[in-house]
């Protein structure tokens, strides 16, 4: 700071000013500069005059307002915290002529808001020469006038102001003029044409004498005017004007040709020599078309726009000449009234955008800056913003607010928000202005994952592809862009002792699950697993679901005969008692399927029989029953094939031959011998005594099986009829059970039954039940038809098991 080559009465003027601001904010810093620096001048370091650490600058968004004009005269080097020129500074533009000429910043750091008032007192330097108004100043001077008569001259003009304004007046040497310079009140110089030897028409008409205008600055600069001086007779009085000083009020935007005031000014000569005209003396050139004036009737009219903000006053140097050239002078002074006529202007000197949404309530996003260009209450704004949003402004230093907030956000709810800030000055009528402000809610992880369903069913049948999708699913997360990103995982498990890796699988961006492997409803028929949705975030969220696998049935097995087995090495046969009623039942097929449901209800038919009208078998039980009584023309050797089929789509079929003995006795089995040509007569010899033989063989181990039989049963309790049917346990395995109507074992019964001789009924103890489980197809007992075949000898077709 210094006041260098600044007059005494400027400096003090300025330490009084400087003094008297230092409360304001945090302290006024004072610069006083010459008007004119070229832009990048440094003007001083404004950080270490605050006490501010440099490096802090940048980070507390420090900058540079200029009060009251939207010229930004000075900025901040944010680097080194110098303050320096970025606009051009006329101080002569910027003050006029008024004495001191005052710039006024302010330094604005944020976080936490401070506010540094920075006064510039602008030095004048003369870059301003004199001027005067006109090129040429025309005076008509009688001869008659009288040695020592004094004619005023118009005055010169600098836009400069002290040692820098106009300080001398020069004129050219002549015979008859000299030059009278006089100092008037506030340093101003008039100067005066004093006739110093009589003017004599008729040997000079006319004189051009060259006035020369000097200021006082360095280099000294100068302005001229040719004084032409016509000689005419005499006129010896000049106008005066009725007030030395004319006052007037006038309010801004007062409108075009509104009369301020009316100057009157008298001549004591007749004729043309009285005859009065007003003139405006020097205006300045901003100023010069403000105002007109009327020749003759002196009225001083509105001739521009008149704005309070830009000039609150006027003072005009107004001239009557009579016809001759004589001349007076007076002052006009035009006090300008404020009017309200500028709104308040909103500026939003800084905003966070986007807000995270899970700032806490009073937290600072935005500063606003309101300003009126009016004066005294005029300029005082209230500034308030709409309800219903969760904002509110906090009064701050000066005319500045902090834009803070009142509540949580939430991104899901609001995720933008277009506030209206609203400033209202106290003029009458009152004005105001409207600024909308957009702000963004920036998204934070804090939503997890939630399934569109609490849990999941998934329905294959067996036998699936490897691959095959099995069902979707799908999670929604209200976050945004990777906050909102799901992704789908299996959680680890097992699925009977195995990973569940190794049976499913589930795409992570869609969602859809695909199985691995391909599944068999007879090994399981359902499972669960847990699918994870985890977003992208960070922390991310997670959230769990269930997805219960259900394996449908296919029919893919077919029936499986338990009794009579088809591929067994024993020989069975049934005996049936001669004296056998219709409908008694002889024999029962047994068979099972591993599927399940309709796949597995299973229906029986003979494909075959010796005699076809003999037997009947249930369609569904299985059991072989007579369909009327046996007569003395049936064979004694019956056989009976009987296919076996269950209900799936395409139906599975397996087919058995039942060997059937008609006879009351085991005595009358080597009767067959004689039986072996009843189907045809087409064996040989040597077959049937082969036959015959194992016949013989056959009979003898089946009286010793039979007899160990009962004499290892003697304790046990008969409920056994005579000539009951009997199925070998050995067949039956003990996890096959029967459901009704299909055909397959159940669990409430189980036949064991006997050989007996003479009896006309067959019936069958309940001896013990076998559990539900179905048996696994590895287990599934297999006997062969040629087991049978050293009895009943070799059948047309050979049975077999079949689709």
């Amino acid at each position: 700071m210094g006041y260098k080559g600044f007059p005494l009465a400027s400096l003090v003027f300025n330490i009084v000013l400087f003094l008297r601001t230092m409360n304001f904010a945090y302290g006024d810093i004072s610069f006083s500069i010459p008007e004119e620096m070229k832009r990048g001048s440094v003007i001083g370091n404004i950080a270490k005059d605050v006490g501010l650490d440099v490096s802090r600058l940048s980070s507390r968004k420090g900058r540079i307002d200029t009060e009251g004009n939207s010229k930004r005269y000075c900025d901040i080097n944010l680097s080194n915290g110098d303050l320096i020129v970025a606009e051009r500074i006329d101080r002569e533009a910027l003050c006029g002529k008024k004495p001191s000429c005052v710039l006024k910043l302010e330094l604005v750091l944020e976080n936490p808001l401070e506010l540094h008032r920075i006064t510039l007192h602008i030095q004048d330097i003369n870059d301003n020469s004199p001027l005067f108004k006109n090129y040429i100043i025309k005076m008509e001077i009688r001869e008659s006038t009288i040695k020592g008569a004094r004619f005023s001259l118009d005055e010169a003009h600098d836009a400069d102001i002290g040692e820098n304004g106009v300080k001398a007046y020069t004129l050219e040497r002549n015979d008859n003029f000299v030059l009278n310079v006089e100092t008037k009140s506030g340093g101003r110089k008039y100067c005066e044409l004093v006739l110093e030897k009589e003017l004599d028409r008729e040997n000079e008409q006319e004189m051009n004498v060259l006035l020369t205008a000097l200021d006082g600055g360095f280099p000294q600069r100068s302005g001229t005017v040719v004084i032409q001086v016509t000689v005419l007779d005499a006129n010896d009085n000049a106008p005066v004007f009725s007030q030395a000083v004319y006052k007037a009020r006038l309010l801004e935007n007062s409108p075009i040709d509104t009369v301020v005031v009316t100057v009157s000014a008298t001549d004591a000569d007749q004729g043309v020599n009285g005859e009065v005209r007003y003139e405006l003396d020097h205006i300045a050139d901003k100023n010069s078309n403000m105002f007109s004036l009327d020749q003759k009737t002196g009225d001083v009219k509105v001739n521009g726009p008149i704005d309070y903000e830009e000039e609150s006053s006027y003072e005009i140097r107004i001239s009557a000449k009579d016809g001759l050239g004589l001349a007076s002078y007076s002052t006009l002074m035009i006090d300008i009234t404020d009017v309200n006529d500028n709104e308040p202007v909103i500026y939003l000197k800084s905003l966070n955008d986007p807000i995270p949404e899970n700032v806490s309530p009073g937290t600072e996003v935005g500063i606003i800056n309101v300003q009126d260009a009016d004066s005294e209450h005029n300029r005082q704004v209230r500034c308030s913003i709409q309800q219903n949003v969760p904002f509110k402004l906090v009064p701050s230093i000066k005319n500045y607010y902090s834009l803070v907030t009142t509540g949580q956000l939430d991104r899901e709810l609001v995720s933008e928000y277009n506030l209206t800030i609203t400033a209202t000055d106290e003029g009458s009528p009152p004005l105001s202005s409207s600024k909308t402000v957009q702000l963004s809610v920036a998204d934070v992880n804090d939503n997890p994952p939630v399934f569109e369903e609490q849990s999941y069913s998934a329905y294959v049948t067996e036998n699936n592809k490897p691959g095959s999708t099995l069902c979707s699913v799908t999670a929604r997360d209200p976050d945004w862009r990777q906050n909102g990103t799901v992704i789908y995982s299996l959680l680890p498990g097992e699925v009977n002792g195995a990973p569940v890796s190794s049976y499913l699988s589930v795409n992570g961006d869609t969602g859809v699950i695909h199985a691995v492997r391909s599944f068999d409803y007879e090994q399981f028929r359902s499972f669960k697993v847990h699918v994870m949705a985890r977003d992208n975030g960070s922390p991310p969220f997670s959230n769990n679901v269930t997805v219960c696998v259900f394996i449908t049935d296919v029919n893919d097995n077919s029936p499986q005969i338990l009794y009579p087995a088809p591929e067994g090495n024993s020989f069975m046969t049934e005996l049936i008692p001669k004296a056998a009623h219709g409908g008694s039942l002889v024999s029962k097929v047994i068979a099972v399927d591993a599927d399940s449901g309709q796949n597995a209800w299973l229906s029986y038919h003979i494909v075959k029989s010796t005699d076809p009208g003999l037997f009947i078998i249930g369609l569904h039980s299985g059991e072989i029953r007579t369909q009327r009584e046996i007569s003395e023309s049936d064979s004694m050797k019956q056989n009976l094939i009987v296919a076996v089929k269950d209900n799936g789509q395409p139906p599975l079929s397996a087919t058995c031959a039942m060997y059937l003995l008609i006879s009351d006795n085991l005595a009358e089995v080597p009767e067959l011998k004689d039986m072996s040509y009843d189907e045809g007569n087409s064996k040989l010899t040597f077959y049937l005594i082969i036959a015959l033989v194992s016949v013989s063989t056959f009979f003898l181990t089946f009286i010793i099986v039979i007899l160990g039989v009962r004499f290892c049963r003697r304790r046990k309790p008969r409920l056994l009829f005579d000539g009951a049917v009997a199925i070998p346990s050995a067949y039956l395995p003990p996890n096959y059970a029967e459901v009704d109507g299909t055909g397959t074992l159940r669990s409430t019964y189980n036949y064991d039954a006997y050989l007996t001789t003479g009896s006309r009924t067959s019936d069958f103890k309940f001896v013990r039940s076998y559990n539900d489980n179905t048996l696994p197809a590895d287990q599934i007992l297999r006997k062969s038809p040629t087991d049978f075949a050293d009895v009943f000898g070799e059948l047309e077709g050979s049975p077999e098991v079949g689709h």
